[in-house]
């Protein structure tokens, strides 16, 4: 069965099982693992002409390798774009796309609630190529459309952001980025295409760090960009000569996350409405960050963009760090971790992990409390944590 017949023909549940499938004379009936980092060929023509691009085919693990190839392929027809590119980690697509498309002189509008690795990349090694970053409030559309010049190169947002959960109408920021003539690259690891697809909302790139919900079982790194092959292309040449690409046996391995995405998303979004909706009655919560709340302010906007709210949450309580520490270390069940996205509940201290090296003002005004706690809501019985986090609450003072 052609890729091309069962792009157009099937619907995602089947395609992400199914898509890009080349059986070898083998005939495996599961995904083969090319773990090679060359190919040979039958005579000194053929590799020339492998190596031109005059021939398709494999040339170095590098930037062609068929079972990467294939989660390729699998993830950019779920994510509903031409063609995608995968990366070794999520960190990796952040630094393909910069180096990809940004230029000294161009300028990066981005949002200030994003991942602290994000804005320490912007910051101490985009910026020092003579690139401009500036950050808005995510969903201030006025300042978006004030920062936008005709030296911006893209726009870049997470939505659902991590760990507030905040969501941003990509529709009204892609006319906004495209009137400027600038691209918009959504960050959307918290919905996975499972649940939000940013190319059919305006978006141009999407970024994934397919380490977190794609994998779902915290077994291994990888990222990904899916957008037009023109774009694609240009992620690919940065590819050829930068090398920062994903391993064969990665690739294997998100394949075989890909198949349960969606079963699990939703099985995720279950598991986290029923926490957020029992840590918005304890006392000692003094706000719960949660899409799926009625009581969100971005509650209408998730419901109107994604098809569920996702797994992961995060909420404020009395106290600060010591309490939030508190309640962290009292936990049972949960992992103390910065990951997330794993079929075991995770929880972890933004302001201390993941936003650790951002300055105080930087948190400040990415709102990282020193209250806050985050929690990648698994797969577990969820009345077995919710009594588990009802135990480390309850012991607060």
């Amino acid at each position: 069965m052609a890729w091309s017949e069962v792009m157009a023909d099937y619907k995602d549940a089947t395609n992400a099982i199914r898509a890009g499938i080349r059986q070898t004379q083998e005939q495996e009936n599961s995904e083969a693992i090319f773990m090679t980092s060359s190919f040979a060929y039958g005579s000194a023509e053929e590799a020339a002409g492998k190596f031109s691009g005059e021939e398709d085919g494999n040339v170095y693990s590098r930037f062609t390798n068929p079972t990467v190839e294939l989660f390729e392929k699998r993830l950019a027809t779920l994510e509903k774009g031409e063609a995608a590119i995968a990366t070794s980690s999520g960190m990796a697509a952040l630094m393909t796309l910069a180096y990809s498309l940004l230029s000294a002189g161009d300028r990066v509008v981005c949002s200030r609630n994003i991942f602290g690795s994000t804005v320490k990349f912007f910051n101490a090694y985009t910026a020092k190529f003579g690139v401009e970053v500036l950050y808005v409030d995510a969903t201030d559309y006025a300042a978006w459309e004030e920062a936008i010049n005709e030296n911006t190169r893209f726009c870049y947002f997470e939505t659902p952001s991590n760990p507030l959960y905040e969501v941003v109408d990509v529709a009204r920021v892609a006319p906004l980025a495209h009137a400027k003539g600038a691209l918009l690259c959504v960050d959307t690891v918290l919905a996975t295409p499972a649940l939000q697809n940013p190319l059919t909302q305006g978006a141009d790139i999407v970024m994934q760090s397919a380490t977190k919900f794609i994998d779902g079982q915290g077994r291994c790194l990888g990222g990904a960009l899916i957008s037009s092959q023109k774009i694609v292309d240009v992620f690919t040449a940065f590819m050829r000569s930068a090398g920062p690409c994903m391993s064969p046996f990665n690739a294997w391995v998100l394949l075989n996350g890909l198949e349960t995405l969606s079963l699990r998303m939703t099985a995720h979004s279950a598991n986290a409405m029923k926490l957020a909706t029992y840590l918005e009655t304890h006392p000692k919560v003094l706000k719960v960050n949660y899409g799926g709340l009625p009581s969100h302010k971005y509650h209408e906007l998730a419901k109107q963009q994604q098809k569920d709210f996702g797994g992961l949450l995060s909420f404020e309580v009395e106290g600060g760090r010591k309490a939030a520490w508190a309640v962290i270390n009292a936990s049972k069940l949960m992992s103390i971790t910065g990951n997330l996205g794993d079929t075991k509940t995770l929880v972890t201290h933004p302001a201390t992990t993941t936003h650790g090296r951002l300055t105080d003002d930087e948190k400040a005004k990415a709102g990282i409390t020193e209250g806050l706690i985050r929690i990648s809501v698994g797969l577990e019985d969820i009345d077995d944590i919710i009594a588990d986090l009802k135990e480390a609450l309850d012991q607060l003072d």
